[in-house]
């Protein structure tokens, strides 16, 4: 027992990674993972089952208890961010520094491709025995089980304004979640609530093209399908569609990120400044009376 102990701690110091940095992208990789993995995994079992086991609700359930997993899993280490909107907009914020967010991004992407090639290894044969098995258009396609692809009455123009309002809205409400000022969840609770805002997102805007509002859970997954089978029409698709949920997304959390500072953030920031202030102006008060006294009294005993 002694000498296993030995060799399990000499193993651990081996592959333990020294630099914060990559340990922080390793875990965002890993927590996105989990995301894409058990949410993509319902789109699964309700496309490949034809409805039998799942529907639109369930899809919605898997994602947003996904991203609470995701976050207790890699939370304590990197903040569990599993999207570079979330990511972009602490940034903005200047409560990380922008040297994390490329790394966090590629680490992100990565997680996603990982999490989607598991979804694919286990569910090869339904794959196979599926009508149309790598079709990306049309009633029988599966592509969408892991990247989001448009509905067939959405416009670019449209998608484009659909992925900036869901991530607009995600951010918000992280920003809400994560403020020390404003009414702070208790420690242990936000990766709960986080899970529960991408399922109201979720039920409430992915009708047009699945909510993705993160390039990371949509590109990674997307790279893989092309590399898997389904060829470059995961690209070119709806006249390029894949950009829409890459892009728009930052624009959001650009969005979101001012609407939140302007009409809570910058208020409540304010009001603790204030009061600092004036603490440390009446502690200043204080300590000037105090010499004056100490002086009048020292002239007394003089």
């Amino acid at each position: 027992m002694g000498r296993q102990k030995i060799y399990l701690d000499k193993l651990a110091r081996f592959f333990q990674i020294r630099n914060m940095l990559l340990r922080q992208a390793l875990a965002e990789c890993l927590g996105t993972l989990i995301l894409v993995m058990f949410g993509c995994g319902a789109v699964a079992q309700l496309v490949l089952s034809g409805g039998s086991h799942g529907m639109f609700l369930t899809v919605n359930f898997a994602f947003g208890f996904a991203a609470t997993l995701g976050i207790l899993v890699c939370g304590q280490v990197s903040g569990g961010h599993l999207n570079p909107a979330v990511t972009f907009s602490l940034c903005l914020l200047g409560r990380e520094r922008w040297r994390k967010f490329p790394m966090y991004f590629l680490f992100q992407t990565i997680g996603g491709f990982f999490g989607a090639a598991v979804i694919f290894g286990m569910y090869y044969d339904a794959l196979w025995d599926h009508p149309g098995s790598f079709n990306v258009t049309g009633p029988s396609a599966t592509a969408g089980i892991f990247a989001t692809y448009p509905g067939n009455h959405l416009t670019i123009v449209n998608g484009f304004f659909d992925q900036i309002i869901g991530t607009a809205a995600l951010i918000v409400c992280i920003l809400a979640i994560v403020d020390p000022y404003n009414n702070p969840i208790p420690q242990g609770l936000e990766a709960f609530t986080v899970g529960f805002v991408v399922l109201v997102i979720g039920l409430s805007m992915g009708f047009n093209s699945g909510y993705a509002v993160n390039p990371a859970r949509d590109l990674g997954p997307r790279l893989f399908t092309a590399l898997a089978g389904w060829g470059s029409e995961v690209f070119t698709v709806r006249n390029g569609w894949f950009l829409v949920p890459v892009l728009a997304p930052f624009l959001g959390a650009i969005i979101g990120t001012m609407i939140y500072q302007l009409m809570v953030g910058f208020h409540v920031e304010g009001e603790v400044r204030d009061r600092a202030e004036q603490t440390e102006e009446n502690v200043q008060l204080t300590n000037t009376n105090s010499n004056a006294n100490s002086k009048a009294h020292a002239k007394e005993m003089a």
